[in-house]
């Protein structure tokens, strides 16, 4: 068991050398010898009190000590875990799968975006749409054994999926959602072949995207002229997620097709990351394409930041752990998350990350502004810290469930300790008027001028910027049924078995049920997550149907269901089985 640390502000009172007696004397004869045997038998019992019930004899000794069992969040290895399916939450989950998916089906069967209120769908260009939603849904049927809605989804790919449309296509969206949608349905469906058909048609436009001086992808694809496309709105630069979430979804597509050409143009941009890398191992979010090196931007873990970085952890995982390369990138880069972007708040002491924003002084000079912004989108970060820490940071080959510190590297307790307060924090934001949490929020600093903003109304760890009373809300206050925290719920559930991530992920569930869902079907987004009653954005998001019900349907499943020792999840959440590498990594 982790040693229960003082907290800060606590003193611990020790007898003085010298000091008066307390009165009391040791037994003496056979009175000592009972003492002993009371002694002993009290030990045993509180041993095997505590290997049975570690949960409950921690929970005792913090309320004795004052202490808390988040101060050292590993729990102690060796007590069995329920991992049973919590059916009632699971089938319910399926009912909101359901009934989201047959309203899409009903009204907008092959549009990309599904418009709920309005009862419409409608496409990404005027070319027509890629079935972005089928792709997207088509495998979270397949692990709920929705097996009508399966069938009819599969017929429109074979007979209606066509990427021969003369328009331009966002080359990460679409690898994740789309291409990433049909390899994991592949897997799934037992190798239907239909699957594998269009995901090599897709692939394939998709590759002319990485035909640049530097190796790294453009931003857009035409995908009937099959050529890439520079992103017009920053010339000359391409985003360093966008470029750096590609490459499951690639290598995994020479794995099922010996087609080596896959693997190399998307190992080549990690390659080109590696050689770029600006110290002390942050990336800003955007890159030049011609000369393949990052350009002064902001650094952050939330847009256009946050999936490199989940990447780096799961590219090392996809290939059964063989490429080292991906977990020094990886660990490399945890350090300096921790050491330059991990902050806490003024008052409740929620741990979150910080962006830095660059600026130029007036002699020209770079330096780095702290901002405390987070994103929503950096809510994946609490999981995948401790999914990295029983990984790529573990002194044994399987760490048991729940880990023992023991058998962590001292930064692998690190990890999971700041994962399990992140995921605490993304929890705190969820305590608003809807129980929704708002897709930016600010935390506070002693500068902020909070207070005197909001008159005495200002909320003491972190606000939505902008939203005043009164006042048209800010997109900052938008919930657009976004996946990242419950992935994190279900990550943190499956490497420690504490059931508080389940209760935590079925409190999102019902405030998505209360207040997302339209009666006639499909969810909508909520204008502000602080306003009741609610106002809906007439809009349903892919990533609904692809990862949010996924997870929490994940999450109150059977643990024997996709396995995280045997599959990787794509940042779309699409699962691609764990595999050993056909190629030698070409760079170190």
């Amino acid at each position: 068991m982790s040693t229960l640390r003082q907290r800060k502000g606590e003193t611990t009172h020790k007898p003085r050398a010298g000091g008066p007696s307390t009165g009391h004397t040791e037994p003496e004869g056979s009175s000592r010898n009972a003492f002993r045997i009371a002694y002993l038998a009290f030990g045993s019992l509180v041993a095997v009190l505590l290997y049975l019930y570690p949960n409950l004899i921690l929970q005792v000794v913090e309320q004795w000590t004052g202490s808390s069992q988040a101060d050292s969040s590993i729990l102690t290895a060796g007590y069995g875990v329920d991992f049973s399916a919590d059916v009632e939450k699971r089938d319910a989950v399926v009912e909101a799968f359901k009934h989201a998916w047959l309203a899409y089906e009903r009204d907008a069967m092959g549009d990309d975006e599904y418009h709920p209120i309005s009862h419409k769908g409608s496409n990404l260009t005027q070319a027509g749409g890629i079935g972005y939603t089928v792709a997207d849904s088509i495998d979270t049927m397949l692990m709920m054994g929705l097996d009508e809605e399966y069938k009819r989804a599969r017929e429109w790919v074979a007979t209606k999926l066509s990427f021969d449309r003369d328009a331009n296509f966002n080359t990460f969206e679409t690898t994740i959602r789309v291409l990433g949608g049909l390899l994991a349905a592949y897997h799934l469906s037992n190798e239907d072949p239909i699957f594998l058909e269009k995901a090599v048609d897709l692939g394939d436009r998709i590759l002319t995207t990485f035909d640049t001086p530097s190796g790294l992808p453009l931003t857009m694809v035409n995908l009937g002229r099959q050529m890439g496309v520079a992103d017009p709105d920053y010339p000359g630069l391409v985003s360093t997620a966008e470029v750096a979430t590609l490459q499951l979804e690639f290598r995994y597509l020479t794995v099922l097709t010996d087609e080596d050409i896959y693997w190399k143009k998307a190992e080549k941009v990690m390659a080109v990351i590696k050689a770029a890398r600006m110290p002390p191992g942050l990336a800003t979010i955007f890159m030049n394409y011609q000369e393949g090196r990052f350009v002064p931007a902001a650094i952050r873990l939330g847009s256009r930041g946050d999936s490199y970085y989940e990447y780096l952890l799961k590219q090392y995982l996809q290939t059964n752990r063989t490429e080292d390369v991906y977990r020094e990138m990886y660990i490399d880069t945890m350090d300096a998350i921790q050491s330059h972007l991990v902050q806490t708040s003024m008052n409740k002491r929620l741990t979150y990350t910080a962006e830095l924003i660059p600026e130029r002084g007036r002699n020209g000079e770079l330096s780095w502004r702290l901002t405390p912004k987070q994103d929503h989108l950096v809510c994946f970060l609490g999981g995948s810290l401790m999914l990295g820490a029983v990984t790529t940071e573990a002194l044994v080959g399987d760490v048991p469930v729940p880990p023992s510190a023991q058998l962590l590297t001292p930064q692998g307790v690190r990890d999971w300790k700041t994962g399990a307060e992140l995921i605490k924090t993304c929890m705190a934001t969820h305590e608003t008027a809807t129980g929704l949490a708002p897709e930016i929020v600010h935390f506070r600093i002693p500068s902020d001028g909070v207070d005197s903003m909001l008159q005495g109304e200002a909320p003491q760890d972190w606000y939505i910027k902008g939203a005043r009373p009164g006042q048209f809300p800010p997109l900052d206050a938008r919930y657009i049924l976004r996946p990242e925290t419950v992935e994190s719920l279900f990550l943190a559930f499956r490497v420690s078995g504490d059931k508080k991530y389940r209760d935590w992920g079925w409190e999102i569930f019902q405030a998505i049920e209360k207040y997302c869902r339209i009666e006639t079907g499909g969810y909508a987004s909520v204008v502000n997550v602080d306003e009741l009653p609610v106002r809906h954005e007439d809009k349903m998001e892919t990533f609904l149907m692809s990862e949010t019900l996924k997870y929490l349907y994940l999450l109150f499943a059977d643990a024997s269901v996709l396995p995280l020792s045997d599959y990787v999840f794509n940042t779309e959440a699409h699962p691609f089985p764990v595999f050993n590498p056909p190629l030698r990594t070409g760079f170190s």
